[in-house]
């Protein structure tokens, strides 16, 4: 039985990604960086379903979590570009 479980965080940061055009834009290699750098700065939120996000989320909840990813995402670019991979 495979479990169908996933980190909110997660969901959200693909979607910011998909949203600003950068999963098509961003070499691979940078993007996995990317995301690995910035859920690493964020909190684990698990959920099955994501409309069990929408029942339990409390007002402005959901744009609170978006400003977290956005700044992690930032900090996330900013460390990759004055730490290039060699």
């Amino acid at each position: 039985m495979q479990l169908e479980i996933r980190n909110y965080y997660e969901v959200l940061l693909m979607e910011m990604l998909s949203d600003e055009g950068l999963l098509d834009e961003l070499p691979q290699a940078y993007l996995a960086d990317l995301c690995c750098l910035t859920l690493n700065q964020l909190p684990v939120r698990y959920i099955r379903h994501l409309v069990d996000t929408y029942f339990f989320e409390e007002e402005g909840e959901l744009d609170e979590m978006r400003q977290h990813i956005q700044t992690a995402l930032e900090k996330s670019h900013q460390f990759l570009r004055t730490n290039p991979s060699t």
